[in-house]
């Protein structure tokens, strides 16, 4: 390797991977393990992802392994539906995990190292109310002080602990606080709790306990048991690495260490998991796995493809620094993916009838190229005859100049068949257009034209004597400003359109053979995948992305 290709090698390497690199040339490690470790308190959304990718990522190109651990110490949100949801999401992005493991897998584990802590002196039981707690914590500009509570002896704090487990107490009566410093800068270090009691019943260990963790005493334990070599985080948990760190010192426990990157939130959405959550039950969408929500499920039943998710994480990268990063660059991912996948077919939403007069054969099959930008793809058989549809929006009786789809005396070709002229135009009573008589060009036929005619438009099409209805689902962004999670009233700014219904599309009779695997691009409408919850007698289609960005030409607009 060239000197000049080892410098760009080295720059395409993101922070976390640079310190990786180091530890392993330093021999600090043999192998690296990561973890992945959701609260299953909600369905996974394209934050998630990123961390998947990442952590998942960071073990396929290192020698190592990455665990899926379940932070699961909080019985009152948790539900083994989010379990089953987030492990089906990770397989499907593509990623496989070494252990499966739950916090409350730790939970005698955690107790035990509590009472260490206990019998050393630096945690006690405290009677304190959470508003007198959070009083006796100062401020960032003033220290802490202790209550009375604090100069309880080790063997008193042991007793009441036990009895905490016991159940002898009410919610919220003791907590468990560990003995660190009232004056630290840092508020987190300030004797922070580290169990509560919460008389709930948790979705795996049942009634067995009433007290459970926080965050901060089961996560880096956790990670020590599993000697967890780099525990990968996002930048909120900074002020959280230094009681991190502290807790694994006074344990003397395997000393795994904690890294943080920046998030990089989406534009037109939202990833709280209470936002979502909130826009579950309040009815604004139909699910957890709505497809115009943020979840990885929701993307799932919408045809984004894992590829495409994956290329996303990959193009925003690992930094430092929060941004917004744009919808669009989500939408391009996916369009780069589908248009290399995607089976081609034929729907009209919209149609008006077409007679092409001096067609005399009945019926035909012509051949069609189910994908132009993959060769193994193959073609398809589709029926012609003298009676078809095409789009309304593609005929316009009075068009303006460099018009250049069908219109009284103008010639189009149907895509795959002819060229056609427009000679009449059938209206009812009222003044409605309801048919176009057309005549067709028999030397034009496509692949084998002698007719030695131009046009420049080109219109998709469907036989009206052969064809199957569908419904079609146009989904849209979700929200109409960039940012909808900075503002208190979010569900104000829905967007009205994010969802468009076209209840009796008309398309060729090959979809009835779609299935959830196949990813279609409508020619000239859209890349669509069927719904998951399809009827068979009238199948659904969800729209992935439009074929452009037209968003941006909106917004441009505006």
């Amino acid at each position: 390797m060239s000197e000049e290709n080892h410098v760009k090698e080295e720059k395409s390497l993101n922070f976390i991977e640079e310190i990786i690199e180091r530890d392993l040339a330093e021999g600090k490690y043999d192998s690296i393990v990561t973890r992945f470790p959701p609260e299953p308190n909600g369905y996974l959304h394209i934050g998630h992802a990123s961390s998947i990718c990442l952590n998942f990522g960071l073990t396929r190109k290192y020698k190592g392994y990455t665990n899926l651990r379940f932070d699961d110490t909080n019985p009152t949100t948790e539900d083994t539906e989010y379990v089953e949801s987030i492990k089906e999401d990770i397989k499907w992005l593509g990623f496989e995990w070494k252990h499966e493991l739950y916090a409350s897998d730790y939970f005698e584990q955690l107790y035990e190292y509590a009472e260490r802590l206990i019998k050393k002196g630096l945690a006690y039981v405290d009677d304190s109310t959470s508003e007198e707690i959070a009083e006796q914590k100062g401020t960032p500009t003033q220290p802490g002080y202790r209550n009375k509570y604090a100069d309880r002896t080790p063997e008193e704090n042991l007793k009441l602990f036990a009895e905490m487990r016991a159940g002898k107490y009410k919610d919220g009566e003791k907590v468990l606080r560990a003995k660190i410093d009232m004056a630290s800068p840092n508020m987190l270090m300030r004797d922070p709790i580290l169990y509560r009691i919460k008389h709930a019943h948790h979705h795996r260990t049942g009634d067995t306990w009433c007290i459970y963790p926080m965050y901060d005493f089961a996560h880096g334990q956790s990670d020590s048991i599993e000697r967890v070599t780099h525990s990968i985080c996002t930048m909120e948990f900074v002020p959280h690495r230094e009681v991190y760190d502290w807790l694994i010192e006074k344990l003397e426990i395997y000393p795994s260490k904690q890294y943080e990157f920046a998030r990089r939130n989406l534009s037109h959405t939202v990833t709280s998991k209470r936002k979502l959550l909130h826009l579950v039950t309040a009815g604004y969408v139909s699910g957890w796995d709505d497809p115009r929500m943020p979840t990885i499920a929701g993307f799932r039943r919408r045809g984004f493809t894992p590829e495409s998710i994956r290329d996303f994480c990959e193009r925003i990268g690992v930094g430092k620094r929060e941004n917004m990063v744009d919808m669009s660059l989500l939408e391009f991912c996916a369009r780069e993916h589908l248009n290399k996948i995607a089976l081609r077919r034929m729907v009209v939403f919209n149609p008006i009838k077409v007679v092409i007069t001096n067609y005399e054969k009945g019926s035909e099959l012509l051949k069609a190229e189910n994908n132009p930008e993959d060769p193994n793809a193959g073609y398809r058989d589709i029926s012609f005859s003298n009676e078809i549809y095409i789009e309304r929006e593609d005929f316009m009786e009075n068009p303006p100049k460099k018009y250049f789809r069908l219109a009284p005396g103008q010639m189009v070709r149907l895509k795959h068949a002819y060229i056609i002229r427009c000679d009449e135009v059938i209206k009812d009573d009222a003044g409605n257009i309801i048919q176009l008589n057309c005549s067709y060009i028999p030397e034009s036929k496509s692949g084998e034209d002698t007719s030695g005619i131009h046009v420049k438009g080109t219109l998709h099409w469907v036989n009206a004597k052969e064809y199957i209805t569908i419904t079609v689902n146009e989904y849209d962004r979700l929200f109409t400003i960039e940012d909808p999670g900075s503002v208190e009233n979010y569900t104000a700014y829905i967007n009205p359109n994010s969802l468009n219904v076209v209840p009796n599309a008309l398309a060729e009779p090959s979809l009835q053979e779609a299935a959830l695997e196949h990813r279609f691009q409508f020619l000239r409408k859209g890349y669509f995948v069927l719904d998951k919850e399809s009827p068979k007698d009238k199948l659904v289609f969800n729209r992935t992305v439009t074929l452009k960005d037209t968003w941006a030409k909106a917004a441009s607009k505006a």
